[in-house]
């Protein structure tokens, strides 16, 4: 085996041979000559990669690999960690873009001649790239020959897909991996509320042309910014600000001419550019930070609207924003909600609504970002100046509730908001409706913002994958057309005069100085919701089972669905990726059975995602519920989520509704079902089904079927019970509903 080959575990083995876990594991037992344990742990052992493909293809049991899981594996595998092996990937997609003639010289070698002229090569375009070595805080540096060389395969590998992908998808798609493998290790952006914050700094007179983000994360605010001249981030992380820095050069176009500086540090207490002045600043800032220099920063000349509390942090980033804009700037960020009411931050609140440097406060749906339980805010400020007036008024928007109608069916009536469940494109355009309008208006005390407002841009704004790691580029901002604030309840939105703010508490959340909403759109609505409720409470008395015919259990000859895939029966698909225009069927859609609502990035890794097709059965992987849903032709056409295996059977051979209902059975699913400290997980090869002649599968399917109806209707009662009761109690207590 070579030195430092590429290790992989039993997962990663099942993931190339196309089979589970237990598959593995019984190779492993059953075969003496199966690669033996090179590294891990007893109970989680790692293999070396040449080794298992070498047994895997002499067995005949290896697959063909895609080259991109091939290229993810030797990532996720490689001795030095997957974070040190993407930063070489990054260099080398970099070079191979800028200089392609050069990266074929260097690639025409052996892989140790291959390691050391490729590290002087990389030496050179770093330092053209993003400054020389020896400058304070520089995010990438060249990594020697030693480092470079269990690298070389990986590379050759990643340079091959971006031969059919391109540079950046690949590393998008690399990167991507990487931060969906160890979720609880960083705190991402959304793609969707990216492009929506980029979008509100891109819409005053002066277009952004330098951008800076101050706590940069993964890069996922300025890789949505337009055509900059020049960004800016900074990063405490070392490996996030050298996945940062070569994602934004990566995300430029060779000869563009367009600076990116990154560096390293903690940006406030050691700002990487002091002399920064930029036409915009994005911002997600850690929250709730005790320890961000509260003691040695007390006599710091950024604090020009007062000194933040200790326990005020958020407060600080806003003022550090605010420092490094230039006059009439704009900065957008991403802060708790407590900040806009907590008594500790209240003199700084106040002196940033007199002078006009705090423009909008707008209250986002619970799950648009980490930590996805609570509405979180955004911040838009202004930075002051001569010939700049303060503005007399202070936008607010509450986002946090949008409307559902119930008669728009099942879907409609399903619970608002939540993570992978929040409409971006609806809800972007509500929000930067409400901003043109406020910014074209200027004035009119207590002036509904949107009114006479337009519609602006209604593109797709990505999804929830989450994830800061395909954030895309959006247009620039078109003038307006009708219909403001349409994807959000009456009165959301709101200029209200400063002076009505700067009271005891200064208080900015917008729930509190808002109009409350009518009681579930009035009392007509009220009154269409009864009748819809009564019309399905109907319904669920016509579609509850008849009484049952009870036998003793049977004794049928069984198979699982694993042994079905192989044997050609069904196919087996997996969400979660790809990029494009279709909607996404969710975890939450199945598990509610509602219409899709998530949507794919509209940029990212070049990967086709896998459409649902009418009678194909969708089980969710987590959990361990028992869930499945037969896909009809309304759903048909969306891509498949995350955490969500698709089961494509044969109609010659299963019917569809059969194979659900079996696979919903208590029993089934506890006997497929594994177990970790936090999850259960449900393989779905493990699943048993009986071996039945079609008829009879299929009289069994009309059973299943029917008993799907009736769960829907219930299911559908349920919500529209709820909505009712809940509009009674809003319109008796605020009088527009009578107790006559």
């Amino acid at each position: 085996m070579p030195e430092n080959s590429t290790e992989v575990t039993a997962a990663g083995i099942a993931r190339l041979a196309g089979v589970g876990r237990a598959a593995v594991s019984n190779w492993r037992r059953r075969h003496a000559d199966f690669p033996k344990p090179v590294g891990g742990t007893e109970t989680s052992p790692s293999f070396a990669l040449p080794e298992v493909e070498q047994w895997l293809r002499e067995q005949g049991k290896l697959a063909e690999v895609p080259l991109r899981e091939r290229v993810w594996q030797q990532l996720a595998g490689h001795p030095a960690g997957a974070v040190p092996a993407l930063v070489h990937v990054g260099c080398a997609l970099l070079l191979r873009r800028n200089s392609p003639t050069a990266w074929q010289e260097i690639t025409a070698v052996s892989d140790e001649a291959m390691a050391g002229v490729l590290s002087l090569a990389l030496n050179d375009l770093l330092a053209d790239r993003f400054g020389l070595a020896a400058e304070a805080g520089r995010a990438v540096h060249a990594p020697g020959r030693a480092e470079l060389l269990p690298s070389v395969p990986l590379l050759r590998g990643a340079s091959e897909l971006a031969a059919e992908t391109g540079a950046r998808e690949t590393f998008e798609f690399l990167l991507g991996r990487q931060l969906d493998a160890n979720p609880r290790q960083y705190t991402l952006t959304p793609p969707g509320l990216a492009e929506l914050m980029a979008a509100l700094v891109e819409t005053g007179k002066r277009p952004a042309r330098t951008v800076l983000d101050p706590a940069a994360g993964t890069g996922a605010l300025l890789c949505a910014v337009d055509r900059p001249a020049a960004l800016y981030a900074q990063e405490a992380d070392p490996d996030l600000a050298a996945l940062t820095a070569l994602r934004l050069a990566l995300h430029t176009d060779a000869g563009s001419g367009r600076a990116v500086a990154a560096r390293t540090g903690d940006t406030l207490r050691a700002d990487a550019f002091p002399q920064l002045a930029a036409d915009a600043v994005l911002c997600h800032p850690p929250f709730n930070e005790r320890n961000w220099g509260h003691d040695e920063l007390a006599y710091d000349p950024r604090w020009e609207y007062g000194f933040p509390a200790r326990t005020e942090s958020e407060l600080a980033w806003v003022q550090h924003a605010l420092a490094h804009l230039r006059e009439g700037g704009t900065a957008v960020l991403l802060m708790p909600p407590a900040a806009a009411s907590r008594r500790s931050g209240r003199r700084i609140r106040a002196d940033l609504l007199r002078r006009g440097a705090l423009r909008a406060v707008i209250a986002l749906p619970a799950g648009a970002a980490p930590p996805y339980g609570i509405p979180l805010h955004l911040w838009v400020l202004r930075k002051p100046g001569s010939g700049l007036h303060p503005s007399p008024e202070l936008l607010l928007v509450d986002t946090a509730e949008p409307v559902d109608s119930p008669s728009a069916g099942p879907a409609a009536a399903a619970p608002s908001g939540g993570r992978d469940r929040l409409d971006w494109q609806a809800l972007r355009g509500a929000v930067l409706d409400a901003w043109r309008s406020f910014e074209g208006v200027g004035t009119g005390e207590g002036k509904d913002a949107g009114e006479g407002a337009g519609a602006g841009e209604h593109e797709d704004a990505g999804a929830g994958r989450g994830r800061g790691k395909r954030a895309g580029r959006p247009s620039r901002a078109e003038p307006a057309g009708p219909g403001p604030l349409s994807a959000v309840r009456p009165g959301a939105g709101r200029a209200v005069p400063v002076i009505e703010l700067l009271d005891d508490d200064v208080d900015l959340a917008p729930a509190r100085h808002l109009p409350p909403p009518a009681a579930a759109g009035g009392p007509a609505e009220l009154i269409r919701v009864r009748e819809r409720l009564t019309e399905t409470l109907g319904l669920t008395g016509t579609l509850t089972p008849p009484a049952a015919t009870l036998s003793d259990p049977a004794h049928w000859p069984l198979t699982t669905v694993g042994e079905l895939a192989r044997a050609g029966a069904l196919q087996l698909r997996t969400g979660g990726s790809g990029t494009g225009p279709a909607p996404v069927l969710t975890e939450h859609d199945v598990l509610g059975s509602t219409a899709p609502s998530g949507s794919l990035p509209a940029d990212g890794a070049a990967e086709e995602p896998v459409l649902v097709e009418p009678g194909d059965v969708v089980v969710p992987v987590l959990g361990g519920g028992s869930v499945a849903r037969v896909i009809d032709d309304a759903t048909a056409g969306a891509a498949l989520g995350r955490n969500l295996q698709l089961l494509r059977p044969d109609p010659a051979a299963l019917d569809p509704w059969f194979l659900a209902g079996f696979l919903r059975g208590t029993a089934n699913n506890r006997q497929a079902s594994s177990y970790a400290s936090t999850a259960t997980r449900l393989d779905a090869r493990r699943l048993q089904l009986p071996r039945l002649p079609l008829a009879e599968q299929r009289r069994y399917g009309a059973r299943f079927r029917a008993l799907a109806e009736f769960e829907d209707a219930l299911r559908l009662a349920g919500r529209l019970g709820g909505q009712l009761v809940q509009g009674m109690y809003d319109g008796l207590t605020d009088g527009t509903v009578t107790p006559e």
